[in-house]
């Protein structure tokens, strides 16, 4: 991500301190599959704000080169200590990386935020970059986190893994959780998402219709199911998808409204009465992106595990590694369910995601990812 997508975050720097401690206590609620290693007990935010202090001055390396021949020259570069960094903001929670942020700002009058933004404007190779970027995007607040990287997706329209980002935010989270990215959104960026999707070039009816509808709900958080309408939706889901038009009001309405055990008792019900999972349905009778879109919704409601999976399947298979991508999964389900996303991972391609990433990643940023994966065995 460019450094200058995170420009506007300074001008609201008293608003994103006061909204990090309203929103990382609802986030730390879902941490039952987290993988983050607390330690017991864990430093003080202070202890832990001067620690990073000192890990960001870093040591001194001295270069030396012969420009004329006959003169040496020395050139200081300090160095960041990206160990004693992974140490201490990798192994603890939102809440505690926000009274971290509290304690930096107040002890060195200086947004901790900025330092790492400033490291990652003087870093040019890759690996740093990456490492920072990753950096950046674990110590914020969840939902600031999740308000950046829509922003950044709305601005790659040229990239089409941006509509994931959309579905991951809308459908992976909590109710609570994606109520708190439009507040960010909207005072970090001055506009809402809807504005946003709503009037992006780059999106297409009816896929921009469906978007919209998703970054705008707010579910009913509660199990409570209806099998009555389980089964009315069911069947509602199946004609459509059966007759190739999956962009109805019906599907739209039924995605972006259901609460997600309702979601989940629609899709069982699929299941039994015509006897094919609904994304086997989506994938054998609908082509397109918004079938693309819709499967991944259907999965991030109701089995996100299945999605984020092959997101970083797909983002280190092959040539090369879709650092974004990678990034993004990692950092934003290691909170959350990264232990589930790990078995499921496992299970289907028989490898593990620590084995994977080690041996598409590299220097401080393989170190970052694999902490925040944490112990898995081969």
């Amino acid at each position: 991500m460019p450094v200058s997508s995170y420009q506007l975050y300074t001008k609201s720097q008293l608003l994103v301190a006061y909204l990090s401690f309203t929103t990382t206590a609802a986030f730390s609620d879902q941490a039952s599959m987290s993988t983050v290693a607390v330690p017991s007990p864990a430093p003080t935010a202070s202890d832990d704000a001067e620690s990073l202090r000192k890990a960001l001055q870093g040591n001194a390396s001295w270069l030396q080169w012969h420009p004329t021949g006959l003169q040496l020259h020395f050139l200081v570069r300090w160095r960041a200590d990206k160990g004693a960094l992974i140490e201490i903001l990798c192994r603890r929670t939102a809440a505690q990386r926000a009274a971290i942020r509290r304690a930096y700002a107040f002890l060195y009058r200086e947004p901790l935020l900025n330092c790492f933004r400033d490291r990652l404007s003087r870093h040019c190779r890759l690996i740093s970059v990456d490492f920072w970027r990753a950096m950046i995007f674990w110590t914020m607040d969840p939902a600031e986190r999740d308000a950046n990287l829509v922003h950044e997706a709305l601005k790659r329209q040229k990239d089409d893994n941006y509509v994931l980002v959309l579905v991951e935010v809308s459908c992976a989270s909590t109710p609570d959780h994606l109520m708190a990215v439009r507040d960010f959104y909207r005072n970090l960026f001055g506009c809402s998402v809807e504005e946003d999707v709503a009037s992006s070039t780059a999106l297409r009816e009816p896929l921009k219709k469906m978007l919209v509808s998703l970054v705008s709900s707010y579910r009913y958080a509660g199990e409570h199911v209806d099998m009555d309408i389980a089964k009315l939706e069911a069947a509602q889901l199946y004609i459509a998808i059966r007759e190739k038009q999956p962009h109805g009001n019906e599907v739209a309405r039924i995605i972006s409204t259901r609460n997600k055990a309702q979601l989940r008792a629609t899709f069982q019900h699929y299941k039994e009465e015509y006897g094919t999972d609904i994304v086997e349905d989506v994938n054998s009778h609908c082509r397109g992106k918004f079938a693309r879109m819709l499967k991944s919704a259907v999965w991030c409601l109701t089995s996100p595990e299945k999605h984020f999976v092959e997101v970083i399947r797909h983002s280190i298979l092959g040539l090369g590694t879709y650092e974004d991508m990678l990034t993004r999964v990692i950092v934003s389900r290691a909170e959350i369910d990264m232990k589930q996303i790990k078995e499921e991972y496992k299970a289907k391609y028989k490898s593990s995601v620590t084995g994977d990433v080690t041996g598409d990643t590299s220097f401080s940023y393989r170190d970052m990812l694999l902490a925040l994966v944490g112990k898995e065995e081969p």
